[in-house]
């Protein structure tokens, strides 16, 4: 445990962020596997179009937010894109 006071504060902001990415991860990847699944379904392409938009927004924020690597953001935009059009076709 630490004894200095900047070091018990930065052990409770690490925390809080922890926990803020921790969400923000969960939510990029719910809204990654609601579109998936929708595409399965072959639900109407309004639908789809609307879940992949939520996805992308979420791709691009922890791109921003230096959650993930942009590249990653970029890699994963691309092939969903890819899965949207044969979907909506």
């Amino acid at each position: 445990m630490a004894n200095i006071k900047s070091a018990k504060k930065r052990i409770k902001q690490s925390e809080k962020r922890r926990l803020i990415n921790l969400n923000r991860r969960t939510s990029l990847k719910t809204s990654i596997k609601k579109l998936l699944k929708a595409i399965e379904a072959k639900e109407d392409s309004e639908e789809i179009k609307l879940l992949f938009k939520d996805a992308q927004r979420y791709l691009a924020r922890a791109k921003g937010k230096n959650l993930i690597h942009r590249n990653t953001a970029a890699r994963k935009t691309s092939r969903l894109s890819k899965r949207v059009a044969q979907a909506v076709k």
